[in-house]
């Protein structure tokens, strides 16, 4: 992968259901872009985590100060860029962080029912139990026509994936 970044340096939110991969591949990706990356999980209240180590799916008022820490974020590295993950599911959640940070892309990562349940089955100590991976397929809105964002199969290793992903985005940014 090059590391040159694009021209004008967005802030790329790495999205998808659980276990895709947005905590490995979106590193991957800020590497090569030479931006930073910040791990959305960290932007969740301890109440979120909480609730989601027990199993219990996040509903939309759960979601929103999470929406809008991300959001923050990507605000602050506007004109920067930077690469931060965030499911992003439904397309309100989206038009949130885009509301805060209106110059964010999307990086939709993508796979089977199937490779991301075995890829979360293998995951130790995340709090996000498989349970709630039905619950997360039945949220997700995929991008729109309208969206600025690319979608990524996340099947290969991580570096493939990665180097995919960043050949989308600078076709999409440049």
């Amino acid at each position: 992968m090059s590391t040159t970044s694009p021209t004008v340096p967005r802030v790329v939110v790495v999205m998808g259901v659980a276990g895709t991969g947005k905590t490995t591949i979106g590193p991957l990706v800020a590497a090569a872009l030479g931006v930073p990356y910040a791990e959305g999980d960290d932007f969740h209240p301890a109440a979120n985590v909480a609730k989601m180590s027990a199993g219990v799916p996040l509903d939309d008022a759960d979601r929103g100060p999470w929406l809008d820490a991300i959001g923050r974020w990507a605000h602050g590295r506007e004109g920067l860029g930077g690469v931060v993950s965030s499911s992003a599911l439904k397309r309100t959640y989206r038009d949130r962080l885009r509301a805060a940070a209106p110059g964010v892309v999307f990086l939709h990562l993508t796979g089977s029912r199937e490779l991301i349940e075995g890829r979360m089955a293998e995951r130790k100590g995340h709090f996000m139990p498989a349970a709630l991976l039905d619950s997360q397929f039945a949220t997700l809105e995929r991008l729109g026509e309208d969206e600025a964002g690319v979608a990524v199969d996340v099947s290969g290793s991580p570096e493939e994936i990665a180097a995919r992903a960043v050949t989308a985005l600078r076709r999409l940014v440049d």
